[in-house]
């Protein structure tokens, strides 16, 4: 006779949660590192100096905030590992292969985004790098979502009307979008994580345009998608997921007018960037629930 294994799912859903902030305070975080001009506090990698691991031969705020960043890679690492085990003894019980498949996923992504750290610190913070350092980021907290999503029961097929679909991926394109032309934005700004790191040489004036006119298509398809679940008479937690995701895209929209207005404050900034994970994590519950309205 086996043995029965224990239902894992409350554990999993624990450390889906677990998963999906952590990866949001590494954002924001990151976001610190860049702000207070920490991002070569550390100057080299995987070392924080040549001699070293730590900074304490040669501590000071930057290094602190810089090396505090850097560890936040064991906490994810650590969550990372009790998630697979989890979701793998569950796919064991279940034949969830696609819970276990995501959590390997997730594990497998946070030595990858160790290396792009590395690598952001050996160009110097080159702003593109920088940038997809972000966007790494931003994608980790969207599979994270997925995860949570998937917990307690597979994703099932599509079973929206083809419209509903369609809008619901327009309007996630058009908030990638949004996201990435931010992390351009930032590029060509004051805010470069260091006083010798590099711009890339675009005009500050003319993508703060270009944000601004993708955030008011991005919140057009999302008021779209809303108006078409109410005409269909979609489920409630589609209607309340794309609601909350309107709430997060006007706060987020508010908070960049502000900033930009007053010459770009690190504590609003810093907001900023919480933002860009929340609404990362916003739309893809969206897209999810939609799938099903």
């Amino acid at each position: 006779m086996g043995v029965k294994l224990p239902d894992l799912a409350p554990r999993l859903r624990q450390l889906a949660w677990a998963t999906l902030v952590a990866n949001g305070v590494l954002v924001v975080t990151g976001g610190a590192v860049r702000l207070t001009g920490s991002g070569l506090g550390c100057p080299t990698w995987p070392r924080c100096t040549d001699e070293s691991f730590t900074p304490h031969h040669a501590l000071t705020v930057n290094s602190a905030i810089e090396f505090g960043n850097r560890t936040l890679t064991f906490v994810l690492s650590a969550i990372a590992i009790l998630t697979f085990v989890a979701a793998w003894q569950e796919a064991r019980r279940t034949g969830r292969t696609d819970v276990r498949n995501v959590a390997l996923a997730l594990g497998l992504s946070i030595p990858a985004q160790a290396v792009l750290g590395g690598i952001t610190v050996l160009t110097d913070l080159n702003p593109w790098v920088v940038s997809f350092h972000l966007m790494f980021s931003l994608a980790i907290i969207a599979v994270a979502v997925v995860f949570l999503r998937i917990v307690d029961r597979p994703l099932p097929r599509a079973s929206a009307s083809r419209p509903v679909t369609g809008l619901a991926a327009a309007m996630f394109a058009a908030g990638a979008v949004v996201l990435y032309v931010g992390t351009v934005v930032t590029g060509s700004g004051p805010h470069a994580g260091d006083a010798e790191a590099p711009r890339n040489g675009l005009d500050p004036l003319q993508l703060s345009q270009l944000h601004a006119d993708v955030v008011f298509l991005f919140v057009g398809l999302t008021v779209g998608l809303l108006f078409v679940l109410w005409a269909t008479g979609a489920r409630a937690e589609a209607v309340q997921a794309v609601r909350l995701l309107l709430v997060v895209d006007v706060a987020q929209g508010a908070i960049g007018f502000v900033q930009y207005f007053t010459d770009l404050p690190i504590v609003l900034v810093g907001f900023h960037m919480l933002g860009a994970a929340v609404i990362t994590a916003a739309m893809t519950w969206a897209v999810l629930a939609s799938r099903e309205a």
